[in-house]
């Protein structure tokens, strides 16, 4: 198969996947996440319900599709840290950074989507599984920055503390994009509370994990 192909053949899958997911979700937004099945989204996407099932093999990833980014997004932070820069500071710097783009992935999803969200028991259960990955893979990235061995329970303490500030953060957000507040009201208060929050953890954090000068 020639690359022009092989790029035209991604295309063509990149493409299918996104009109899947952009007709669940509308269809999830219109009559709520329980009530349409994997058949309404095929048809409305005019492909197999197999398909679907291809690109999404649980429903609940239908209407929470940035899984992957939203897992690993701790550990590409800290593994890209700057020179000099701790776990916890890089982190600071990228949640502040998310907080001022209104990011999806930090919970800025809009308030039909967020009552959507935690509406449904299923799609609540989905998102903390996906805090509990994003957990696990930040303990593997700061045992792996740090060099810590498979007993050293550091890492994973690390990761706990650091894990839930953010999880507590994504559901304030949450909180305040249900309640029906502005995007910039809401990243105004985040931001003093990212800094309330961050600032607990640096007597223990501010000195762990930081990437030496060169």
């Amino acid at each position: 198969m020639s690359e022009q192909a092989v790029g035209l053949r991604a295309m063509k899958k990149r493409q299918t996947r996104e009109n899947i997911s952009h007709q669940a979700t509308r269809l999830f937004l219109e009559r709520g996440f329980d009530r349409v099945t994997i058949a309404d989204v095929a048809a409305a996407s005019q492909v197999a319900k197999m398909t679907v099932t291809n690109y999404f093999p649980r429903k609940e990833d239908l209407a929470l599709d940035l899984q992957d980014v939203f897992v690993n997004s701790l550990a590409r932070t800290v593994r890209e840290r700057r020179a000099g820069e701790s776990a916890l500071a890089a982190l600071r710097r990228a949640y502040l950074d998310a907080v001022a783009r209104h990011d999806p992935v930090i919970g800025f999803s809009g308030a039909e989507f967020a009552r959507m969200l935690t509406g449904s028991t299923a799609l609540v259960a989905r998102l903390r599984e996906f805090h509990d990955e994003r957990e696990v893979a930040l303990a593997g990235a700061l045992a792996e920055e740090t060099g810590a061995g498979p007993d050293d329970i550091a890492p994973r303490v690390a990761a706990a503390q650091l894990g839930g500030v953010h999880r507590l953060l994504f559901d304030e957000t949450l909180r305040r994009t249900i309640a029906g507040r502005p995007n910039e009201e809401i990243a105004a208060a985040l931001t003093g509370q990212v800094g309330t929050a961050f600032d607990l953890l640096a007597p223990s954090l501010g000195g762990y994990a930081v990437r030496p000068a060169g």
